[in-house]
C-alpha cells in the first residue's frame, strides 16, 4: 500500500475533489489575478494538486482521517462517545488539526481563510464529522491562500 493516495482515501470516505472545489468556491471573492471563478476554480484545483503530493500533508489528512474512524467506533481515548458525536466546543484537537493543515499548507494566511471556512462551513464542511470538517477547512484554507497570493505573484 505504498502507493496508496490521500486522494483515494478521500474519496472512499465520500470526500471528493470536486466537493472541495465547489466549498472552496463558496466563499470566492475577486482578486487581482483571480478575477473570474473560472480562474479561480482552475488554480485552485492546480494548487491543491499542489498541495496533496506532499506525503507530510497527506499524513497530516490521514490522522484526521483516522480519528474521525475511531470517533465513529466510539474508541477515542478520554472521550465520551456524545462529546464526540456532538463535537463540544472543549474538544480542540479537531481545531489543532485544522489548523496545523492550514498552516503547513498556506502559512499565516492559510490560517486566516482556514477560520473563514470553519465558521462558513460551505458545502460539504456541513455534512463531515468533526475532525475531517476541520481538516479539509484547513486544506481549503491553505490552498486558497496560496492561490491568491501567487496570483498576485505572478
Amino acid at each position: 500500500m505504498a502507493d496508496r493516495d490521500i486522494r483515494n482515501v478521500l474519496k472512499s470516505m465520500g470526500i471528493t475533489e470536486d466537493e472541495i472545489v465547489t466549498a472552496a468556491l463558496e466563499l470566492f471573492f475577486p482578486h487581482p489575478g483571480v478575477e473570474t471563478r473560472e480562474k479561480a476554480e482552475a488554480m485552485f484545483r492546480k494548487e491543491m494538486t499542489l498541495a496533496l503530493s506532499d506525503p507530510n500533508l497527506a499524513l497530516l489528512i490521514y490522522a484526521g482521517v483516522l480519528l474521525e474512524s475511531e470517533g465513529a467506533r466510539a474508541n477515542l481515548p478520554n472521550l465520551k462517545p456524545s462529546d464526540y458525536e456532538n463535537d463540544l466546543t472543549c474538544l480542540i484537537a479537531d481545531e489543532v488539526l485544522g489548523l496545523s493543515v492550514a498552516k503547513y499548507v498556506g502559512g499565516y494566511k492559510g490560517l486566516f481563510d482556514y477560520v473563514r471556512y470553519d465558521k462558513a462551513k460551505p458545502g460539504i464542511l456541513a455534512r463531515l464529522g468533526p475532525f475531517m470538517d476541520d481538516v479539509i477547512a484547513g486544506l481549503i484554507g491553505g490552498v486558497s491562500a496560496n492561490m491568491y497570493t501567487r496570483a498576485v505573484l505572478d
